[in-house]
């Protein structure tokens, strides 16, 4: 590789993570898509403008020696995203990547098992945080972004935005989990955040500026999970815990 194509390569990169941000797309897609180029880069000695099918065939079959095939999807639909967007180059579907069919089903918490797991959490913060998941049926990511006006005490519904396909939607809001809100944020009295973050401790969370940290919340999650015995394949997949109302 010459200096010069590692120049192009960055200046080509650079574009790719201009155009991810403009689609507005998630920041896990965009995370996802732009580490299918560096990765692709590397292995092409990042001269990626015009890869042939038998060289897009040699590096999906290696990646999948290593990888999932989640993976293996988001390198081609990131790789496919590069040429649409980057190198204005119309995309020709190649028949190389077909990942095998099947479901799975989702890991669901039983009722004793949710209760085991918030009697288990003696962090205020995560105690409430897991109920309020398993309440209003949320995603991870959904309740650390839940600010204090998105709650509807009125109308007894929740605003979650920025949800699955960056689309806004309307949940109900139990009557329980309304008046466990309305006393943790007497707590905390962030004017804004719903579960402030708590690095600085009580006295500093209603001037915190980001939510609880995902990464301790995991963390908090897999302890937990440890300790009570529920037996689900990963902490990830107890975040998706089936509500009440379903």
């Amino acid at each position: 590789m010459t200096a010069s194509s590692e120049a192009h390569f960055k200046r080509q990169y650079k574009a790719h993570l201009k155009h991810l941000r403009l689609k507005g797309l998630q920041p896990k897609t965009i995370e996802a898509y732009a580490r299918a180029i560096r990765r692709i880069g590397e292995y092409f000695d990042h001269q990626i403008d015009d890869l042939s099918e038998a060289q897009l065939l040699d590096y999906f079959t290696d990646l999948l020696e290593s990888h999932s095939w989640s993976a293996v999807k988001l390198d081609l639909y990131g790789l496919k995203f590069f040429y649409t967007h980057v190198l204005r180059k119309p995309w020709e579907e190649i028949d190389l990547v077909k990942p095998p069919k099947g479901q799975r089903l989702p890991d669901i918490l039983t009722v004793a098992e949710v209760q085991a797991l918030i009697q288990g959490t003696y962090t205020l913060s995560y105690q409430v945080f897991f109920f309020t998941l398993y309440s209003l049926g949320l995603r991870l990511g959904e309740g650390l972004s839940l600010r204090v006006g998105d709650i509807d005490a009125v109308r007894q519904r929740v605003h979650v935005r920025d949800a699955k396909g960056n689309k806004d939607r309307l949940v109900p809001l139990p009557r329980a989990t309304l008046e466990l809100l309305r006393r943790f944020w007497r707590v905390h009295r962030h004017p804004q955040l719903l579960f402030p973050n708590r690095r600085g401790g009580l006295q500093a969370a209603a001037q915190a500026r980001t939510p609880l940290d995902r990464g301790g919340v995991q963390l908090a999650m897999r302890k937990v999970i440890e300790s009570r015995g529920i037996k689900k394949r990963s902490p990830r997949t107890v975040f998706a815990i089936a509500s009440p109302r379903t």
